[in-house]
């Protein structure tokens, strides 16, 4: 086969899958889905999430998906339930089941102690007159025409459209819930996402005796000196009081040096060096906020002093730091 060939494969292959979750859309009756998202809104305890071979991985996805948007959910293999680990479901929970036969012997085992306990069970099912679906509270149609696999037998769409349906329950609890982007911060403190919402400036910048500050009639060569001490290519400048009045950066000096006459360096201090009214940071401010300040500009800079609302300077925070702390 040409590449061409393989490429018309996968695209009519994904078309196949997004075609089912439009017809499962269309399927699913609303009653059943606005009792099944009472339910679990109701929920006092946790959502445990069962399936059985490629419907318990979808199942394990769909538990850490509501976990982190805000519904406790855990995922939960009927076997391991029938031998002990029933002992997890409490009645205050709700039980999300996943089995496109609804016929899955370990399901069906189960189904009798999941009713003594008085346990509410949604069934995500492809086959609306099986054993799940006759026992369940609440059933989710995820029937589909056929698989994506050429022999209509590898779970493919079946799968697809079971996950679209998990997701969809998640993220509509996530908006009953009112979860703020702050609540969703909380629950996502490691990775790139987790650090745009909760790193803050005052997290990574060079505070105390690691932030380089020198006055304003301090010569130039003890403003070089300075820098170097600081190893962070800029040294802030202040009053007498602490507040910020410029800063001079490595930038800076190259530039003002290029272009001086060499005979005028004896009178050249930080004040005539700095650059007046710089952009700066507060230390509550998003470290990736502070990142956009620095590089959505036409003129990309580099550091950014860090300063209090009465303008006392009290850090210095970098690109490279925040760039370090991997957002």
């Amino acid at each position: 086969m040409t590449d061409k060939d393989y490429f018309s494969m996968v695209t009519n292959l994904l078309r196949v899958e997004a075609e089912a979750i439009t017809q499962t859309a269309s399927r699913l009756a609303q009653e059943e889905v606005e009792r099944a998202v009472e339910i679990l809104a109701a929920c006092g305890g946790k959502v445990v999430l069962l399936g059985v071979g490629k419907s318990g991985i979808i199942a394990q996805k769909i538990a850490a998906t509501m976990t982190s948007t805000g519904t406790a959910a855990i995922y939960l293999h009927p076997s391991d339930a029938l031998h002990g680990g029933l002992g997890i479901v409490s009645q205050t929970d709700v039980v999300l089941a996943l089995s496109n036969s609804g016929e899955t012997d370990e399901v069906i085992a189960m189904l009798p102690h999941l009713l003594h306990r008085r346990v509410p069970i949604i069934a995500v099912v492809g086959n609306l007159r099986s054993t799940l679906a006759r026992r369940a509270d609440v059933v989710l149609d995820a029937s589909v025409d056929k698989e994506a696999c050429p022999l209509n037998m590898a779970p493919t769409t079946s799968t697809t459209v079971a996950l679209a349906i998990g997701d969809a329950l998640a993220v509509v609890l996530m908006q009953v819930k009112g979860l703020t982007t702050d609540d969703f911060a909380q629950n996502h403190p490691a990775g790139r996402l987790g650090k745009r919402l909760t790193l803050k400036v005052a997290d990574l910048m060079h505070s105390g005796d690691d932030n380089p500050t020198i006055g304003p009639d301090v010569p130039w060569l003890e403003v070089i000196a300075a820098i170097t001490r600081g190893g962070l290519g800029a040294v802030n400048i202040v009053d007498d009081s602490g507040r910020l009045l410029g800063i001079v950066t490595d930038g800076d000096l190259k530039r003002i040096i290029q272009k001086i006459n060499h005979a005028e360096l004896e009178n050249l201090t930080s004040s005539t060096m700095m650059t007046r009214d710089p952009v700066v940071a507060r230390p509550e401010l998003l470290a990736y906020d502070a990142l956009r300040l620095m590089e959505d500009r036409p003129r990309q800079i580099s550091v950014l002093p860090v300063v209090t609302d009465e303008k006392i300077c009290v850090g210095l925070i970098r690109v490279h730091d925040i760039v370090r702390s991997g957002l």
